[in-house]
Order: C-alpha cells, then sequence, then structure tokens
C-alpha cells in the first residue's frame, strides 16, 4: 500500500492540553501488534488465556507495586487487547511530595514488562507483542465509570461483534 497522509499519519490521540497525571480514573485500550490473538482465545463467552495473557494479567495486578497513587478498578485481558481502568489518586498537597505518574508513563512500564517476558517464553526476543499507541478516556463521573466497568465485564460475551476479531461476524455480509 502507498502512503496516503489521509491514513498514515502520526499524530497524538491524547486529549491536547490535558494533564495525564492528574487526579482521575481512564479507560485505557491496548492492542496487540496486528490485533494478534495471541493472549488467549474465548470459547462461549468466556476467556481463556495463553501463557502470554496469564503474563499480561500479572503484570497489570502489578501495576500498583511500582507506581505511587495508582490504583486499578476493572480490566479485562482478551484475545488481542486489554482493556482496564486506572485510577490515579493524587493524595498530597504539598506539590514537592507530589509524585503521580503520568498515565503514559504506566501504560510504557506495562508494555515493557509484558513484551520482554511474552518474547521471552516465546523465543522471539526483538519482537513486538503491542501496537504502538494505546486508547485512553477520561472518565469524568460515576455514571460514566459505571459504564465503562459494565463494558469491560460484557466484552467477552460481546466479542463477535468488534471489528479487530479474526472470528468477527459481520451481519451485512453473512
Amino acid at each position: 500500500m502507498m502512503y496516503n497522509p489521509q491514513i498514515h499519519h502520526r499524530g497524538s490521540i491524547r486529549l491536547r492540553g490535558y494533564d495525564y497525571s492528574q487526579q482521575g480514573s481512564y479507560f485505557i485500550t491496548i492492542c496487540t501488534q496486528n490485533h494478534e490473538c495471541r493472549l488467549g482465545k474465548i470459547v462461549e463467552g468466556k476467556m481463556y488465556w495463553t501463557f502470554g495473557g496469564w503474563i499480561a494479567y500479572q503484570a497489570w495486578i502489578e501495576i500498583p507495586q511500582h507506581f505511587e497513587h495508582v490504583e486499578l478498578d476493572q480490566f479485562i485481558v482478551m484475545p488481542n487487547h486489554i482493556h482496564g481502568i486506572i485510577v490515579i489518586n493524587n493524595i498530597s498537597t504539598n506539590k514537592e511530595q507530589l509524585t503521580t505518574p503520568e498515565l503514559w508513563k504506566i501504560v510504557a512500564y506495562y508494555k515493557y514488562k509484558t513484551t520482554k517476558l511474552i518474547n521471552e517464553i516465546d523465543d522471539a526476543l526483538g519482537s513486538r507483542v503491542w501496537q504502538r499507541n494505546y486508547y485512553d478516556r477520561i472518565i469524568r463521573n460515576e455514571q460514566e465509570l459505571s459504564a465503562t466497568r459494565q463494558y469491560i465485564i460484557n466484552n467477552p460475551a460481546n466479542s463477535s461483534k468488534d471489528q479487530n476479531n479474526p472470528h468477527h461476524q459481520n451481519p451485512l455480509i453473512s
């Protein structure tokens, strides 16, 4: 495919001017490289992890051990992506003591750690596990938080509707 600046641009998908280290809840989606289903598979609406999926799960739940003022809410490891809610809490009011991480640093650490471990297991050092970027949504209120949690919980059951699922059934084509 030839280069098309309308499709192949590398602009940021972050909200311009927003401080991603400030207190709040963030809905994150990180996709595997080329949407490969290397983290597991879904059978009858239930997710079954590969060893890589288990690594992705374990690294996610360890995030708060590596970043102060970070908590995790609902999350799920899917065959070709993860969804999760990261909560950043600014506890200190003294600016010199405030050490909240920026969201991108949390995601970068997660991608680094999982890539290293998955590639060691797969004997594929240097191979890309994740796509270059990630998707985020700032959760602005309790209603959005509740809806996002429900979306994550229902994700395995709704996976057949996912356009990036290789087993996706398009009702317009069937």
